[in-house]
């Protein structure tokens, strides 16, 4: 796949070691986009580090199950997404305004005891290979099941979409774009990034907003927002 100015055929090209941010609620995925605003100086110092190497970061979240005692070093959960670094702009006030553009995704291994402010991870992408072929899996996914949920889902929150632009997106940037967009906790979410493959990723996506859906109409109102 490309990303940016760069083009990763096979995890051969990908590097052992990524810096990690970790950040719960966010979900990055391959081919999507994620803005960041970044502003405490071990991540300032991360993104300058990445600007100078590959400017792959690894995005992931802190493990919900397993609370750490130093809020500021949280447990890790197992797997992330690479992003690479391809759009930032300096504020002048001392932050960054980055996006990422999501890869693939990774098995996070050891943590090395590095001397770097920012914590830095040997990670596998083995089991996530496919993530670099664009479309992979489309043609599985049961995209009439997931647009049906979608209208369900605006319906009863009474939100709107430019189905014109939904119909002509192509499904793996459909699934990925909504599952990015949902409101959803950082365990679903989690749950999300973990999907084996496009269509178990889809039908993730669905089962969670029926049982909200559910949930909402038990309560006599929406939960979400």
């Amino acid at each position: 796949m490309q990303a940016g100015n760069a083009i990763y055929e096979t995890i051969a090209d990908l590097p052992p070691v990524l810096p990690v941010f970790p950040l719960s609620g966010a979900l990055l995925l391959p081919r999507t986009q994620l803005p960041l605003n970044i502003f405490e100086p071990r991540y300032i110092d991360m993104i300058d580090s990445a600007l100078a190497s590959n400017r792959l970061i690894g995005m992931v979240q802190p493990s919900a199950g397993r609370p750490a005692s130093d809020p500021d070093h949280p447990v890790l959960e197992s797997v992330g997404c690479a992003g690479r670094l391809t759009g930032f702009q300096e504020t002048g006030d001392g932050r960054y305004l980055i996006t990422l553009q999501g890869v693939t995704r990774f098995k996070i291994g050891k943590e090395l005891s590095a001397l770097t402010k920012f914590r830095q991870v040997e990670v596998d992408f083995a089991p996530f290979s496919d993530d670099l072929k664009c479309g992979k899996g489309e043609e599985d996914v049961d995209r009439n099941g997931l647009l049906n949920t979608l209208r369900a889902y605006l319906d009863a929150n009474s939100l709107e979409a430019d189905w014109d632009s939904v119909s002509e997106a192509e499904t793996e940037v459909l699934v990925n774009a909504l599952c990015m967009m949902c409101p959803y906790g950082p365990q679903e979410k989690q749950a999300l990034l973990e999907a084996h493959d496009l269509k178990t990723r889809a039908e993730t996506l669905i089962a969670i907003t029926e049982m909200d859906l559910a949930r909402s109409e038990n309560d006599g109102g929406a939960t979400l927002q």
